[in-house]
């Protein structure tokens, strides 16, 4: 599980790159892609803070 939370996250990160420098894309399609991208980084970020490994005391 969260060997494919870290996946998602590098690859949201990687997207959002590309949709932001190397896409070309403008206006509202731009802002989709990185919505989409931020969307998937949060929520992989979240499941893996929620999954993080406790210590005692």
């Amino acid at each position: 599980m969260r060997a494919l939370l870290w996946l998602l996250l590098t690859a949201s990160v990687l997207a959002n790159v590309f949709v932001g420098t190397f896409a070309g894309w403008t206006g509202g399609l731009q802002v989709a892609g990185s919505v989409g991208t931020g969307a998937v980084l949060l929520g992989s970020a979240t499941g893996l803070w929620l999954t993080r490994p406790r210590g005692e005391g």
